[in-house]
């Protein structure tokens, strides 16, 4: 008994002082070192530009704060003040009109011309170019389609008096400017979506399309059974992002309406900067923010789960 327990110890321990020098050797230690290393600017850029601004920023959303005075604390006063501001309602319901447009209309044009890049040209001038609006600064697109959609000198307006005898008020109309604000941003955002789509095409066996062929489905059954359905985790990332990009709409309303005919345009995050910077009542405009923050998270959640953006199916 006792030299087999002896034996079966003297086998056993070399393995153990192995796996433990394995673990303390020095390659492993400075691996883990250089591990640190590289994800400690990036730990300090998140903390400091992150993490401390939004834990301030709820914190100074319970005080009344207004730059020249220190934060007084004020609980939910902000708060109450926003269930009862019918101006934030209008400004979110405003903002919610604009989403709606900037996701139907931008997401139809987005999988057409994907679908048109993929069927038709292989073209990378072509792609390129069709990202171009994409890397056009917000606020310059903003200028330019400001100077084209002008009532008396803008080219949208000579094509629109030439065929229908008078010009429109594009951004100057309540019943016109969301809309024509909604095709801009649709404009700008179309080619990086598109792209993202163009990738997704990519990936999808040709083997897939020739057992539908052979099966008989025609080109718009194979689009809506097959494509689409493979699609869904890149088309649920499209939603996602232009949902979240629409709702932080401000460049593109600054610009050109400041918020514009009689408060039609007036956005919410345009109506948080002008509490903030105008009114320099910054308690109440974080206290905005944040209600905008936690909509955001709360819809991107929903969007995630009801799109199921994790899955792909041919069902």
């Amino acid at each position: 008994m006792t030299v087999a327990s002896t034996s079966a110890r003297s086998s056993v321990s070399p393995g153990r002082r192995d796996r433990g020098t394995v673990s303390r050797s020095p390659s492993r230690r400075n691996d883990g070192r250089l591990a640190l290393i590289l994800i400690l600017p990036a730990t300090v850029g998140f903390a400091v530009f992150a993490a401390y601004p939004t834990l301030r920023g709820i914190y100074l959303s319970f005080t009344d704060f207004r730059i020249l005075t220190p934060p007084t604390w004020s609980g939910i006063a902000n708060y109450r003040q926003l269930l009862s501001d019918s101006v934030f309602w209008e400004s979110l319901r405003t903002t919610l009109y604009f989403v709606v447009l900037t996701v139907v209309v931008g997401l139809a044009v987005s999988l057409a011309t994907a679908v048109i890049l993929h069927r038709l040209t292989k073209s990378t001038v072509i792609r390129g170019l069709v990202l171009l609006p994409f890397l056009i600064s917000g606020v310059v697109a903003a200028l330019v389609w400001q100077w084209m959609l002008d009532p008396g000198l803008g080219i949208v307006n000579v094509v629109v008096k030439a065929v229908f005898g008078h010009n429109i008020l594009f951004l100057g109309s309540q019943g016109w400017v969301i809309p024509s604000l909604a095709v801009i941003a649709v404009w700008k955002s179309m080619g990086y979506n598109a792209i993202l789509i163009f990738a997704g095409l990519q990936t999808i066996p040709g083997e897939i399309y020739e057992a539908g062929r052979m099966d008989g489905a025609g080109e718009i059954r194979m689009f809506t059974k097959l494509t689409l359905p493979l699609l869904r985790p890149i088309m649920a990332m499209v939603i996602i992002l232009t949902v979240i990009s629409s709702f932080q709409v401000f460049d593109l309303v600054a610009v050109t309406t400041k918020g514009e005919p009689a408060n039609a345009s007036n956005v919410l995050p345009l109506y948080i900067y002008k509490t903030g910077f105008s009114e320099f009542n910054f308690g109440y405009a974080l206290t905005m923010s944040m209600a905008l923050f936690v909509m955001l998270l709360a819809i991107t959640f929903v969007q995630m789960r009801l799109l199921r953006a994790n899955d792909s199916d041919t069902n």
